[in-house]
């Protein structure tokens, strides 16, 4: 299963604007993502940590139940709870 991540303000300005992933296949949530990108170490542990405010959508449209299934090939967006522009 393959997803695109985009990051966006000081999440962008940490772990750059995005990156391809890879998760095997069977179901994944965005809780599920989010755990497997912590797990990672390093600044991805640092910024997408529990204990930070953090905003989802999936393929442009806001989430907010970290139980909401991703599918293959789906964009996968995180952007802190405000953001200028």
């Amino acid at each position: 299963m393959k997803i695109d991540l985009r990051y966006f303000a000081s999440i962008r300005e940490a772990l750059g604007p995005g990156e391809s992933f890879e998760a095997e296949s069977g179901v994944l949530t965005l809780g599920v993502l989010r755990e497997l990108l912590i797990a990672r170490g390093g600044r991805h542990a640092e910024v997408l940590a529990h204990g930070r405010a953090l905003r989802a959508a999936i393929d442009q449209q806001m989430v907010v139940d970290e139980a909401t299934p991703i599918a293959d090939g789906a964009e996968v967006a995180f952007f802190p709870p405000v953001t200028g522009g």
